[in-house]
């Protein structure tokens, strides 16, 4: 079924009060009025205003059009499950379908009582409404696990379907290994849900935040690791960081930049208990300045070798002709 905004209809903040509902009403009704209105599309949109406005004034049918959710105007989407077994003759067995129920009819039978099919009851169950909220955490939190308290502005409604915001305080816990992008889910700490209905839940959308050292890739993560021209022709041992503190790493001789060493499970930790990698990729820091001695023996170096860097253009070259 196509969903309609009926507070942009009526030209309202969703927190508006009823009299600001009724006088944005009675305004654009009289521009709209089939009678008077000159505009082409004014039958239609004063058809569209007194829907909006059937629904709006009353609180009742107001909280149960707000736990719709948001959408965009004319989108597709499907009412809550609650909604399927109070409407009858819309859809086959086990394929519920609401592609042919008008928007209006959700609401129409929500106050003066009574039910039929096609129409909804007035203590129908209403699910609350889930919330969203972005969670930045640091690489340390991810790999270790954290707690986090959120402090969001909930809205509530009051007996005359007025909606207000409440500070609502939330704790979770985040566990060890969270990455980037991934949703967690806390079960009934969303809206609360109407006359029975069960509470929405709360998702946390979870964003790491960018490490000055690592780099992450799902469980993985990549370390940019400098080393001396005579570190990457000689080998060392060196120390690196990880985030269990720092560790040695051999490096073997004639290693080349770009060369991609391994460090097994040090990285982030997964669900089912084993860990991400540790990649620590390699570039070649030069000097910034050189003594007297060391640019000599670079130079010695230069005028002894036989090593060509750039062998493989002459090869290159030779095959293409």
């Amino acid at each position: 079924m196509k969903y309609k905004d009926y507070y942009s209809v009526l030209g309202v903040e969703h927190d508006a009060t009823q009299g600001a509902i009724k006088s944005a009403y009675r305004k654009l009704a009289h521009k709209y009025h089939p009678d008077v209105s000159k505009d082409p599309q004014g039958e239609a949109k004063f058809k569209d205003l007194a829907e909006a406005y059937q629904t709006l004034k009353d609180p009742q049918k107001r909280v149960a059009y707000d736990n719709l959710g948001s959408h965009q105007a004319g989108q597709d989407f499907q009412p809550p499950p609650e909604w399927e077994t109070h409407f009858g003759g819309h859809a086959s067995p086990g394929q519920p379908s609401f592609d042919d129920i008008d928007l209006a009819e959700l609401f129409a039978g929500i106050s003066g009582g009574g039910h039929r099919a096609g129409r909804a009851r007035a203590d129908m169950p209403i699910a609350g409404r889930d919330y969203d909220v972005a969670v930045e955490i640091t690489l340390e939190d991810a790999y270790r696990g954290t707690q986090v308290s959120l402090n969001l502005a909930v809205p509530e409604y009051n007996d005359q379907g007025r909606m207000y915001r409440v500070e609502r305080t939330f704790k979770a816990r985040i566990p060890k290994g969270a990455t980037d992008g991934q949703r967690l889910r806390l079960r009934a700490q969303g809206g609360k849900g109407l006359n029975g209905g069960r509470d929405g839940d709360l998702y946390l959308n979870i964003s790491l935040r960018p490490h000055p050292l690592f780099r992450v890739v799902g469980h993985d993560l990549y370390l940019a690791l400098p080393l001396a021209p005579w570190e990457a022709a000689l080998g060392a041992s060196i120390e690196v960081p990880t985030l269990e503190g720092s560790v040695r790493l051999k490096v073997p001789r004639a290693t080349s930049a770009g060369h991609k060493m391994r460090l097994a499970k040090r990285g982030l930790p997964k669900p089912h208990g084993d860990e991400g990698d540790l990649f620590a990729v390699v570039q070649i820091a030069m000097p910034t300045e050189l003594t007297e001695r060391q640019e000599a023996l670079l130079q010695e170096l230069a005028d002894t070798s036989k090593f060509d860097a750039r062998a493989h253009f002459k090869q290159d070259t030779h095959h293409a002709g």
